[in-house]
């Protein structure tokens, strides 16, 4: 292999996602596939040259067809689990999110997720992954570490 050039790069084994907080009367937004029983905050990965601000706000438009922004960096959240008996690791980057416009319903552009609004109580039922965004409940300024 010449100075010049390098290996194709096959993917890391570690995911890299940009989440948003965006609460909005006492509700978290989240996120789901259809029929799961676990939900998350949404959101996405950071593409290859992206900010993790850029990655939430177009990851939400591409998601959601809306307008958010992200806001202040809330912290990070490691998280690794089986998946499809596999393993899998993510960073997850945490930020405050919120709309232009008064936010109702959230529907999703994709057919497999779905947005729902939680009470902050009702986390625990909404079965939030990484348990870590349970934390949440506390309130928007809680601040997250591995």
């Amino acid at each position: 292999m010449s100075e010049n050039s390098f290996e194709e790069d096959v993917g890391s084994p570690i995911e890299t996602i940009a989440r948003g907080v965006c609460i909005v009367d006492g509700k978290l937004l989240l996120c789901r596939a259809k029929g799961a029983s676990t939900s998350y905050l949404p959101g996405g990965h950071i593409e290859f040259g992206e900010t993790g601000r850029e990655a939430l706000v177009r990851e939400m438009r591409e998601e959601a067809g809306l307008v958010f922004t992200a806001g202040a960096f809330m912290g990070v959240v490691e998280n690794r689990f089986m998946q499809k008996g596999r393993e899998h690791a993510e960073i997850n980057l945490v930020y405050e999110m919120s709309a232009a416009d008064r936010l109702g319903d959230v529907a999703s552009q994709e057919d497999w997720i779905e947005f729902f609004w939680c009470p902050l109580d009702g986390l625990e039922a909404a079965n939030v992954l990484p348990v870590a965004f349970n934390a949440l409940s506390r309130g928007a300024s809680v601040r997250f570490e591995p």
